[in-house]
């Protein structure tokens, strides 16, 4: 019955506190019966072992943040019953049972020890606790709010860098925010606790000196008996006060100087001092030695040391909790790599809330499962989050994080990469099977069952893993089956590194720009080019497989011709040609020298005067058999290069005028769709042009 009373109570909190908060301003006007004010004083004393109790089991002071609020109402709680005891005192001459207690038990009925106990707790409290801890909370206060800009920076690095959500960022930055006011709160906080020691020793020097007067001049007593009595019941009262008060002090002490962990205080505290193996061993010793120390008692010191002898025995194979002591420990060792993420089927029965449509998604065989459990070996959800950070530095683009989940439906060896929910590419491995492939040097034929590489289309052959010695000996490049998921999931990402880029992609490179570069973001956006435009512009670039990375210069190329044109087509060749230099660096041999492919200067006149102009933009509009033919010609000269090994093994490029080139582009973007076509603006000085072949048809 009465924890049904309870619960029901509990459920109308917020009535509870207003009540409070209305009963303490009750009790500074209107005098309190003694059997009251025992009952007060006992809560006050149960609420302060409460609440310093509650601060040793927080993880982080955070967790606790309604402690800079919750200390004002107790220090007035804690004063009022003051005010409430001084009252009865200086009328009656009595404060309750519970002061009288504390006056004549606690201190035998001695004034003099009990004012020396209560100075020593003020003293304690105000010069040691309260001062400490006022202190750490003012530094804290100051170093959170210096910290925040680096915070919040580090996590708009993070954010850009894929290693966490949108919804991962903005808790971060709410934590953040959270933890700025809560040091400022209990900067200010902390000295109520330091305004309650000196009310303390006001209100006792009155209750001292007001009592006796009462007592000689109202109740007829003489001095020594007014001295006696109301010095014991001034007394009682100060302790039964300042013990709640010291309590509330240190709980202050704890939260202020608590750091963030994953334990409580008492665990902290004994696993990182036990952590030290060799500590209580060395205490045990050093104080048995004290025990031979002549005129000093042995027994205590021999106990202390047994006991610290026997801890550091027990400590000596590592404390529980560390790593590998418990093998039934909740978190699991197969945890999931930052960035990427795993999905398990929902049980039978149980229904889902609708989900937002995730931008990459590799749908995977119940037969390749293992391949993302951790504890099993497998290492997938690792390998995604790294090829994720590495595109990411590469290109200079957010990559979204991975969703991996097994579906129905699909074969068990089969996987699938889907982007924005459409699939994209396919592949299938082969159980118990490595993929082998000739890097072109390998001696003798393989034995297996031949197939093509998914990532790049090359021949392979699928071939048993006890002939992986055999096959390697033989000089082919063997790979695991996860190595082929990987690969081919990266090579995809790098196709479709367009479409995953949005335009709140766009806002977030462009805010870190401006952390380094402002004033070409605040010139051209939004005044010159809009957020779209931009965003257009870069798919175009990485459409073709280029970086942008160096954003500030395809900023400040776009910026200068968008009081020209706002054509993003137009814009995109121009920021091609700023950034010439990184173009063509991966296609140069060790001589700097660039060999090309170049146009019949008559076809590049025909292609030319096909573009045709339409309110949508321009477009080639070439006959197709006169377009298959020009395809045709180039597929020649590039397979007639790669024959030769001309182009060092770099592959060749297609060169052509600026005009021409992005239309050539999509012409040939299905035929040759890895073969870079660059004009002749994005040739920067320094680089010689080798011409190892040109089209004529």
């Amino acid at each position: 019955m009465n924890s049904e009373i309870v619960r029901r109570l509990l459920k109308h909190t917020d009535l509870l506190a207003a009540v409070a908060v209305v009963m303490v301003v009750t009790m500074l006007v209107v005098p309190l019966p003694p059997m009251l004010l025992d009952l007060l004083i006992t809560i006050n004393i149960s609420a302060a072992l409460t609440i310093v109790v509650a601060t040793m089991y927080l993880n982080k002071a955070l967790d606790f943040a309604a402690f800079p609020s919750l200390l004002l109402l107790t220090t007035m709680f804690r004063l009022a019953i003051n005010v409430s005891v001084t009252r009865l005192i200086l009328t009656n001459g009595e404060a309750g049972s519970v002061v009288k207690s504390f006056g004549q038990f606690v201190v035998g009925g001695n004034v003099v020890v009990g004012l020396v106990i209560f100075l020593i707790l003020v003293v304690i409290q105000f010069v040691v606790v309260t001062n400490g801890a006022g202190r750490v909370a003012e530094v804290g206060a100051r170093f959170t709010l210096d910290a925040m800009p680096g915070k919040q920076m580090a996590i708009d690095a993070d954010l850009n860098a894929g290693l966490i959500t949108d919804d991962e960022a903005r808790a971060r930055r709410s934590e953040i925010s959270r933890e700025a006011d809560f040091y400022g709160a209990m900067d200010g906080a902390s000295k109520f606790v330091k305004g309650d020691a000196m009310a303390a020793l006001i209100i006792t020097s009155i209750n001292l000196v007001g009592g006796i007067v009462v007592g000689v001049a109202q109740h007829h007593l003489s001095f020594a008996e007014a001295a006696q009595r109301f010095s014991l019941l001034t007394v009682g009262d100060g302790l039964a006060a300042q013990i709640p008060a010291l309590l509330i002090s240190v709980a202050t002490g704890i939260i202020v100087t608590r750091s963030s962990s994953e334990r409580d205080l008492g665990s902290d505290i004994a696993g990182q001092i036990l952590r030290q193996r060799k500590a209580p061993m060395v205490a045990a010793v050093v104080i048995g030695l004290f025990a031979l120390v002549p005129g000093l008692p042995k027994l205590p010191f021999l106990m202390i040391a047994a006991i610290f002898g026997a801890i550091g025995w027990a400590v000596r194979n590592g404390m529980p909790g560390e790593e590998g002591w418990d093998p039934a420990h909740p978190a699991h060792p197969a945890t999931l790599a930052a960035g990427a993420q795993a999905a398990l089927p929902p049980a039978e029965g149980d229904s889902t809330e609708r989900t937002p449509l995730d931008a990459l998604e590799l749908a995977i065989g119940f037969g390749l499962v293992p391949l993302v459990d951790g504890s099993g070996g497998g290492a997938l959800l690792r390998r995604v989050s790294q090829i994720r950070r590495q595109i990411a530095g590469e290109l200079g683009v957010l990559i979204p994080a991975v969703r991996i989940h097994d579906e129905l439906g699909m074969e068990s060896h089969e996987y699938a990469v889907k982007v924005r929910g459409s699939e994209v590419t396919r592949g299938r491995i082969m159980p118990g099977h490595l993929l082998a492939m000739d890097p072109g040097d390998a001696v003798g034929t393989l034995q297996g069952i031949p197939t093509t590489e998914p990532a790049f289309g090359l021949p392979a052959t699928w071939v048993h893993e006890s002939a992986r010695a055999e096959a390697e000996s033989m000089g082919y490049t063997v790979v695991d089956a996860e190595s082929v998921v990987v690969t081919h999931l990266t090579e995809t990402i790098r196709a479709h590194a367009a479409e995953l880029l949005t335009r709140q992609d766009v806002k977030a490179l462009l805010e870190q720009l401006k952390e380094t570069n402002a004033a070409v973001v605040e010139e051209v956006v939004p005044e010159l080019l809009s957020l779209g435009e931009i965003q257009r512009v870069l798919q175009s670039l990485l459409s073709e497989g280029l970086a942008i990375r160096d954003l500030g210069t395809i900023v400040e190329a776009i910026g200068d011709k968008a009081r020209i044109t706002r054509d993003t087509s137009l814009l995109s060749e121009y920021a091609r040609q700023a950034l010439g230099r990184a173009i063509t660096a991966p296609h140069l041999d060790e001589q700097l020298r660039l060999q090309a492919i170049t146009l019949d200067p008559a076809i590049e006149q025909e292609v030319a005067t096909s573009i045709t102009q339409t309110t949508d933009g321009e477009y080639l509009a070439m006959d197709p058999p006169r377009a298959h033919a020009i395809v045709g010609a180039l597929r020649a000269q590039v397979e007639h290069a790669t024959a030769r090994g001309t182009a060092g093994g770099r592959g060749p490029v297609l060169l052509c005028s600026a005009r021409v080139r992005r239309h050539l582009r999509r012409l040939i973007a299905q035929a040759q769709p890895h073969l870079p076509v660059c004009s002749y603006n994005e040739i920067a000085p320094g680089i010689n042009v080798e011409t190892i072949g040109v089209i004529h048809a």
